[in-house]
């Protein structure tokens, strides 16, 4: 197995780890669309770091820092259409947890130079992003509206 292998293969694990948050898209309430919405940009982005060290193709780190800004920024467009920002456990872990499991192994291979300082500003991104939407903030729109969502938070 070569190097590019292994990391297709840790590329694998955040795109499995969609297939449940997809079918919780599909289901849930509002509330927890939203949580799985955020949850899904924050999954593609970690897929898209090792997949770019795996394929060779430095132009999907773009595609993952455009994710982890727009990411947030659609999540919190979605809240104040719903007047709420239902706060999730399960988003600040996967982020505080996934992004250095896979961005502090991908820095190391690539070297000290711009590619490293890319690597670093995606994952204070990713992790930013995650933690100020999936810390829940109650009322979007000013209305005392309850946070409270049926889903494992």
């Amino acid at each position: 197995m070569r190097a590019d292998d292994g990391w297709l293969l840790v590329a694998l694990v955040p795109l499995l780890a969609l297939v449940p948050v997809l079918w919780w898209i599909s289901r849930g309430a509002p509330e927890e669309r939203l949580i799985a919405q955020n949850l899904t940009s924050l999954l593609g982005g970690l897929a898209l770091l090792p997949a770019a060290q795996g394929f060779g193709r430095p132009g999907y780190q773009d595609v993952a820092l455009v994710l982890s800004v727009l990411g947030p920024t659609g999540t919190l467009i979605y809240a104040r259409f719903l007047g709420v920002l239902p706060g999730s456990r399960l988003v600040r872990r996967t982020a505080l947890l996934g992004v250095p499991a896979i961005v502090l192994p991908l820095c190391v291979a690539t070297g000290p130079g711009r590619a490293m300082a890319k690597l670093l500003l995606i994952g204070a991104l990713l992790i930013a992003g995650s933690v100020a939407t999936g810390a829940g903030g109650g009322s979007a729109s000013g209305t005392a509206r309850s946070t409270r969502t049926r889903c494992p938070s």
